[in-house]
């Protein structure tokens, strides 16, 4: 039994912080219930480019919904909100990734759903927040990492700010909103009463800062970026050159340093006056690259990891058709085919795993597909369903 069994969550969602998200719950058991706005073409995503099925099924919007269930419903409309009250009696929980001002408009907040469900937990990844300045504006992962300082460390020192190659942000959202709605589903069940639950992409960036942003607040310092994405404090621990590429190594205590050292037939720098420790390779940080680029650049990327894995924390600098073919990843078993036989998406899978379970390994649903099989479940009929279909509701 996968830990969510028998958890039903309702998704009013679209584009990637929410549905990944979302799609975590349903990788682990959750029903998801995706709600999408049939004029409106449901979620944006199944339209988004620039790669394809042969089916005309966009691998963006896979990458994402997996394992749900999608019933199409129009929130803006009395007959809309009267099939989500009937929802949202049978379901645990409502996620939505909307604007901060938009919940409370659809009926989505605990205000709304606690007075036909008083078990309900309303989780909200919004932008900005729900309240404030701010809560109408519209947001992206790449204006919070360019608001939050991301962009002001990332890169080179004598290059523009660069941020983040993927949506970091985007996907930690989506993970913090999953963990703060389960642990209100937790919560109602102990003790009988939902509630709202606000996460948003601004502060999980913000909140990400870490000790970056600890090192302002109580000593003033501004971390700046660094040559070779160097750690600001601690060494060797950046990029470093080989013959026929780049490798990436952590020596942040002193038996990794004095490892590899003696791995890559230096073993005379282990005590060098400039090396010896932290704060003497932190200070001569520029000598301690030029010498170690010198040393490494001697064996291939590959070649170097052989000697150094499991000895030294290092790792080869790979793209990602490399990234995924990697034979590590073969071996974890981190790749999943998605779907019927023959019809199947690869993906890669989630990244919290159940010993002795397997997950569910359905496709993304087409657009209403679980419409009708959802409200008959709810008891409705085949004329209510033929209503709400000729009103445009469904």
């Amino acid at each position: 039994m996968l830990p969510l069994e028998g958890v039903r969550v309702i998704a009013v969602e679209s584009y990637g912080a929410g549905p990944y998200g979302s799609m975590v719950l349903a990788d682990l058991g959750a029903e998801v219930i995706k709600i999408e706005n049939r004029a409106e073409g449901g979620d944006s995503t199944r339209r988004s480019g620039p790669y394809f099925d042969a089916e005309g099924r966009s691998f963006f919007y896979e990458t994402f919904n997996r394992n749900k269930r999608s019933v199409t419903l129009d929130l803006a409309r009395p007959e809309g909100q009267a099939v989500l009250h009937d929802l949202a009696r049978s379901a645990d929980a409502a996620i939505n990734n909307l604007r901060g001002d938009v919940p409370a408009k659809l009926g989505l907040d605990y205000a709304a759903l606690g007075t036909v469900n008083p078990r309900i937990v309303c989780a909200h990844l919004s932008a900005y927040g729900r309240e404030g300045s701010r809560a109408t504006w519209p947001g992206y992962d790449f204006l919070m990492q360019a608001e939050t300082g991301y962009l002001h460390l990332t890169g080179e020192p004598d290059g523009p700010p660069a941020r983040c190659g993927v949506s970091v942000v985007d996907m930690m959202g989506g993970l913090s909103a999953a963990l703060g709605l389960v642990s209100g589903v937790l919560g109602a069940r102990a003790s009988g009463r939902g509630r709202d639950l606000d996460v948003s992409l601004f502060d999980v960036a913000l909140s990400s800062l870490w000790y970056v942003s600890s090192w302002y607040l109580n000593a003033g310092h501004v971390q700046a970026r660094l040559p070779r994405s160097a750690h600001a404090s601690l060494g060797p621990t950046q990029l470093y050159r080989t013959r026929d590429g780049w490798i990436f190594f952590m020596c942040p205590i002193q038996k990794f340093w004095v490892n590899l050292t003696r791995l890559i037939g230096r073993p005379d720098l282990t005590d060098h006056p400039d090396f010896r420790g932290l704060p003497e390779r932190h200070r001569n940080r520029d000598k301690l690259t030029a010498v170690l680029d010198e040393a490494l650049s001697a064996r291939t990327t590959a070649e170097w990891m052989q000697v150094l894995g499991g000895q030294v924390p290092a790792a080869p600098v790979l793209g990602v058709d490399a990234a995924l073919d990697n034979p590590f990843v073969q071996e974890r078993g981190r790749i999943g085919a998605y779907g019927p036989p023959g019809d199947t998406v690869r993906l890669v899978k989630g990244p919290i795993d159940v010993p002795g379970e397997a997950q569910p390994t359905g496709r993304s649903p087409a657009l209403g597909a679980d419409t009708e099989a959802v409200l008959r479940d709810l008891g409705y009929d085949e004329t209510r369903l033929a209503a709400l279909r000729a009103q445009g509701v469904i």
